[in-house]
């Protein structure tokens, strides 16, 4: 295990390197100027553009801007942003809200998604199984924008069990229903995805072999069918948390929240390739860990995976 883990952490080199250079050079490909609006109505004088070009080697090919930050990401260094703030200020502020967020979204389709997915699996067809074919089913069809407000107008508004917008210094219950916005999709998709894994897992061969030696239902399920029926989910949700941060843009519009999703879309239109580059690095670097995560937990959840 030792060695596969080693072995796995080499390959996310060449990944991590190959990802974040798409991402630079698809940024600086954004149409636009990125000292637009720098100096006000009026356009900026040439000789602070030459200033801020030379400081922030604009002016250089994309491919050596890029190493050079890199080497200097490398250190802890993120860098300055064109309004000169720090950009690990802007991630220290902006980070935690996302990772709180997500957690919190990921837990919420875990538990619920488990939960209906669990049951429908074990007990068949019947009302509940419809009723979770049909609200999932609706859930998969509704955007999230439009989930998000009208959660919001609801239970914000109409009935005021929640504050219609959250601060990024509110309290933890006020994320309840932007986790909700954020993971009602995932929610539905672990759901239906659960209920197949035990419906077919259920008929295997294994599951016929342990009633055969005498093993009770609830042994044979608890032990074999929900262990082996969970990697399908397992995969789903450890590359989801990455999905979530980084699609948090449109829950964090709706809900006021100033995260990850809003410093990234703000940075994108104003050409801030250093502020972007340094949020899809930790996005990247959130992906590549869970895959590695959720590889080491298919072992420990089926015995029969055995890594060299």
């Amino acid at each position: 295990m030792g060695r596969y883990i080693l072995r796995r952490l080499l390959q996310l080199i060449p990944v991590f390197v190959g990802t974040t250079f798409i991402i630079y050079v698809l940024v600086w490909a954004v149409p636009g100027n990125p000292f637009a609006g720098k100096c006000g109505d009026r356009p900026c004088p040439d000789s602070y553009i030459q200033q801020m070009t030379e400081k922030y080697n604009l002016d250089d090919p994309v491919i050596y801007q890029y190493f050079q930050y890199m080497g200097n990401l490398v250190t802890g260094d993120f860098g300055e942003n064109y309004q000169q703030i720090p950009i690990a200020e802007l991630i220290s502020d902006a980070y935690p809200v996302t990772i709180k967020l997500a957690l919190m979204a990921l837990i919420v389709e875990a538990v619920i998604g488990l939960g209906a997915g669990i049951l429908t699996g074990l007990r068949g067809r019947g009302f509940l199984d419809n009723l979770v074919l049909v609200s999932t089913l609706l859930v998969i069809s509704l955007p999230v924008f439009v989930t998000g407000f009208l959660l919001q107008i609801w239970l914000g508004v109409d009935l005021g069990l929640v504050s219609p917008t959250v601060g990024s210094n509110a309290p933890l219950v006020d994320f309840i229903v932007p986790a909700v916005t954020l993971g009602s999709l995932s929610m539905a998709y672990v759901s239906r995805l659960m209920r197949t894994s035990l419906r077919e897992n259920r008929r295997a061969d294994y599951m016929r072999t342990a009633k055969a030696k005498g093993l009770t239902d609830n042994r044979a399920v608890g032990v074999h069918l929900l262990r082996n029926s969970l990697i399908p989910v397992v995969t789903f949700l450890g590359t989801d948390l990455g999905s979530l941060m980084g699609g948090a843009i449109v829950t964090e519009g709706i809900f006021n929240i100033n995260g990850i999703g809003g410093l990234v879309f703000r940075s994108i239109t104003t050409k801030d390739t250093g502020t972007v580059v340094a949020v899809v690095t930790l996005l990247v670097l959130v992906y590549l860990l869970m895959n590695l995560l959720v590889d080491v937990l298919y072992a420990v959840l089926d015995p029969r995976i055995r890594y060299d």
